[in-house]
């Protein structure tokens, strides 16, 4: 008899979970509390899956023999409540994935800040060296359903933490570790730790022939390194030091020694700009470097990278205004990376849906570079509080077009305008990619 799997979620990796599970002989059963995308519906029905929306039928869900949960329930929902009581194994979508990926090697990014932007880079790196090479994960594409339908030699997969609550056995060849900073605390009881522990899984299942990239110069990592038993090759980078192996940063050269292998490049020849993205492409560099990829092609690529969309990405110069779109930064540290990258006078679009925001983490940073803020939201007074004492002008707004018409009428030449609104999206928008093309269109039409 076939193993009864039932998916809970059918976003993009639930249903992707769901045709690898048929594919492979499950009896499958998916399970959503919302409604589906019709795209979604329509490849359930064409593979012959069955499935339910609108509700979670309990009986079904707790029949099953192993369950593959969407990274977006949390564990204090009732229905994983009672599946957790009744001892029922839960796998995330990876989990599955990794079980049937045969003997394909796996390139895995996690972090608070920059995952996107670091998976892009390497993905661009491998392929430009000639990898046959899959984009994968929390970037928008499940890994899973490549697996099913299109599978390849290497996969480039960002994690998030909520992914990597639920693997078992899951391992990457190479795992990349980029920074820990307090986010998406209200998943995990509001304790710090329990976040951290949640990204250190990336190595749990690690062996000494796999490699460990980590930044080196953050606390959170540093701290917690020493206290696991790891058996993986430690890659670190660094600004503020020389590291033996891995890289490093010193004046405007950025150092890479893995093996035999030397690099120097220059960061005037990085394509992405800012501090924040100098830690980005050194991690980047490391991966390539350890899965042999030679110096030429790394450079290569580093130099003609594009940055993604909604991700400090430049919109458009309007009459010496500079519009720059970092939708994606949903969190104040993202925030604080896009300021951080400014080197003209600012005027800084924020707001939205606050995770539990502490805004003096930008303080200093708002005080040298904005000149106006320009609020995005439906309630935005704890932005107002935070920044009226040390910008001379708040604007308040209710969508995208009021927001740049806002910010244009108060922008002069040699400005930057940047939406970098360090919070969630879901008073006004879809998500954060309806927020930046909202922003966009906005641009287009002054």
């Amino acid at each position: 008899m076939s193993k009864k799997l039932i998916i809970l979620g059918g976003g993009e990796s639930g249903v992707g979970a769901a045709l690898l599970a048929k594919q492979q002989g499950y009896d499958v059963f998916l399970s959503d509390g919302g409604a589906l995308k019709e795209k979604y519906r329509q490849e359930l029905r064409e593979a012959g899956i069955a499935f339910e929306e609108g509700r979670h039928t309990g009986e079904k869900v707790l029949g099953a023999d192993e369950i593959v949960k969407s990274p977006g329930i949390p564990e204090k929902n009732e229905l994983v409540k009672a599946i957790r009581a009744k001892g029922i194994p839960v796998i995330s979508e990876i989990e599955l994935a990794y079980r049937f990926k045969g003997s394909s090697k796996i390139i895995a990014i996690t972090g608070s800040n920059g995952k996107s932007t670091t998976t892009a880079l390497i993905y661009h790196i491998c392929e430009t060296a000639g990898f046959n090479c899959a984009l994968v994960g929390n970037i928008g594409y499940s890994f899973a359903k490549q697996v099913a339908e299109d599978p390849k030699e290497w996969y480039i997969l960002e994690i998030s933490s909520f992914q990597l609550d639920d693997i078992k056995t899951f391992r990457a060849d190479v795992s990349v570790l980029l920074n820990i900073t307090e986010d998406h605390l209200d998943r995990y009881n509001y304790q710090f730790e329990n976040y951290i522990n949640s990204k250190f899984r990336i190595l749990e299942n690690q062996t000494s022939n796999d490699y460990f990239i980590y930044c080196a110069d953050d606390e959170v990592i540093m701290q917690k390194l020493p206290l696991l038993n790891t058996h993986t090759n430690p890659l670190p980078f660094s600004m503020k030091q020389e590291v033996k192996k891995g890289s490093y940063i010193k004046g405007d050269q950025m150092m890479l020694r893995i093996q035999e292998e030397r690099v120097s490049m220059s960061i005037y020849d990085f394509a992405l700009k800012g501090k924040h993205n100098q830690y980005n492409t050194m991690a980047a560099c490391i991966a390539a470097a350890t899965v042999g990829i030679r110096k030429e092609k790394i450079r290569e690529a580093v130099k003609n990278f594009h940055s993604l969309e909604h991700r400090m990405e430049f919109v458009a110069m309007v009459r010496g205004v500079e519009f720059i779109n970092d939708s994606k930064a949903t969190n104040v540290n993202s925030t604080w990376y896009a300021l951080e990258s400014m080197n003209k006078p600012t005027v800084l679009i924020l707001g939205g849906i606050d995770k539990g925001n502490d805004y003096g983490l930008i303080t200093d940073l708002v005080k040298e570079k904005v000149k106006a803020i320009i609020c995005m939201g439906i309630d935005n007074t704890k932005i107002i509080e935070a920044f009226k004492d040390i910008v001379p002008i708040i604007i308040e707004t209710d969508s995208a077009k009021k927001a740049v018409n806002a910010a244009f009428r108060t922008a002069v030449k040699d400005d930057v305008v940047l939406l970098s609104p360090a919070c969630a999206s879901f008073d006004l928008f879809k998500n954060y990619e309806d927020r930046g093309a909202q922003f966009k269109a906005a641009v287009k039409e002054l």
